[in-house]
């Protein structure tokens, strides 16, 4: 009987901190996700490697999130799974690639991919799979007609 009231105790604490924000973090709603993070810390780290990390991009006159206002034109609705999949990319993707021979540079990536990780993961947990599937599928001649563009 001990054990089961420790349990819920530790379970409700858990709950409890999974939804109230912590000192610095800031709750976003993407659509009908809700999620806390601190932009803070990550803008903070980010800035701390941005000169260094942009004087090494090779291709500077091209932007991948800013084609005019591409991220600002996403429906409400569709916010949670485009949010869920560029934080996949930038965990799956772009920080795994990205080490150089600075061990500074690299603490400060590890530090912001780990901020991308944990918002990717509370992100998976409010998605809902099917919807996104479905929304992704549909919307597949605009990805067709963007390849044939270019």
């Amino acid at each position: 009987m001990k054990g089961s009231h420790l349990f819920l105790c530790l379970f409700s604490t858990s709950c409890w901190l999974n939804l109230v924000p912590t000192a610095g973090n800031k709750i976003f709603h993407f659509g009908p996700c809700r999620i806390s993070v601190s932009v803070t810390e990550i803008r903070s780290g980010f800035s701390a490697i941005k000169a260094n990390i942009q004087a090494r991009d090779p291709l500077r006159t091209l932007s991948i999130l800013s084609y005019p206002h591409s991220l600002h034109k996403v429906k409400s609705s569709d916010r949670c799974c485009i949010t869920h999949h560029l934080f996949n990319f930038y965990v799956d993707k772009v920080f795994k690639h990205c080490k150089t021979e600075d061990s500074y540079i690299n603490r400060k990536i590890s530090s912001i991919a780990n901020s991308f990780l944990s918002v990717k993961r509370k992100l998976g947990q409010c998605l809902n799979v099917t919807s996104a599937a479905i929304k992704s599928l549909g919307e597949l001649d605009i990805l067709l007609d963007w390849m044939e563009k270019s």
